[in-house]
């Protein structure tokens, strides 16, 4: 796997990436929404803005989580439902011999 996009980060504020890590573990918790569902969404969410190591961050997490490969299609078809085509370019990009 690439190395983690905030790595540079955390070699100079390693406050702030601590803080975010905290911060990933209270969104991404189990909860009233399961944790492969709050992957699914952030995903859509990286497809949307043109993200594409966040899509495949997430989509191995959610993968790791329990979501299958038609789970990722479809929130992918919701993503590109809302923010158009380059949503799943960005996708494919991301999703490139991961799945």
């Amino acid at each position: 796997m690439a190395e983690h996009p905030l790595t540079a980060l955390a070699k100079i504020d390693p406050v702030i990436t601590q803080h975010l890590k905290e911060i990933d573990g209270l969104i991404y918790a189990d909860g009233a929404l399961p944790r492969k569902l709050k992957l699914l969404i952030a995903m859509a969410f990286d497809a949307a803005h043109g993200a594409a190591n966040g899509v495949r961050a997430l989509a191995s997490a959610a993968l790791q989580a329990g979501a299958t490969e038609a789970e990722i299609g479809e929130t992918l078809r919701v993503a590109y439902h809302f923010s158009g085509v380059g949503a799943l370019y960005t996708a494919s990009q991301g999703l490139k011999d991961l799945v």
